[in-house]
């Protein structure tokens, strides 16, 4: 058995050190290690998105990234998506328009949104299906999805404006 990794990274603006075997998923690590269970499992092949994650800005399928490889990192997770008084936009625009329902993919929808909105503050309808088709809903469909996104972004206009 190999021996375990220390690893040093930043989760939600905090610094964190845990240690791992060298072939554990930064998935496996943030659910069995940190107990920080709000990224999903779904596939575990990196078809589904359901365990997106930020890191260093980018969003990843943290089933796909070694644990290891977080070495440094910035991770963002949807533990540090909320303000400490309520919800994030982004997971209110998804209450609003009903674009959750069984709530396994919800984490790496808002997770993939927020990187979309960080990167494309004002994206059209084509702009968004395009981001988000590396995440998988099989309970609602996405049309609602897209409509919270782009009720996120128009809302962002209304206060910018």
């Amino acid at each position: 058995m190999a021996k375990k990794r220390v690893v040093t990274t930043t989760i939600n603006d905090r610094q964190v050190e845990f240690l791992c075997q060298p072939r554990q998923t930064l998935l496996e690590s943030l659910r069995d290690v940190l107990n920080m269970t709000g990224t999903k499992e779904g596939c575990t092949n990196g078809n589904c998105g359901a365990c997106t994650v930020l890191m260093d800005g980018r969003p990843v399928d943290s089933c796909l990234v070694l644990a290891v490889e977080a070495e440094g990192a910035n991770l963002e997770t949807i533990e540090g998506v909320a303000p400490s008084d309520g919800l994030d936009p982004i997971q209110t625009a998804f209450l609003e328009n009903a674009a959750l329902q069984c709530g396994i993919c919800t984490p790496g929808f808002i997770m993939a949104t927020k990187a979309l909105l960080e990167s494309n503050p004002h994206p059209t309808e084509d702009e968004i299906r395009f981001y988000l088709a590396g995440n998988l809903c099989r309970c609602t469909g996405y049309d609602k999805i897209v409509r919270a996104v782009l009720d996120v972004a128009e809302s962002r206009e209304e206060v910018s404006a």
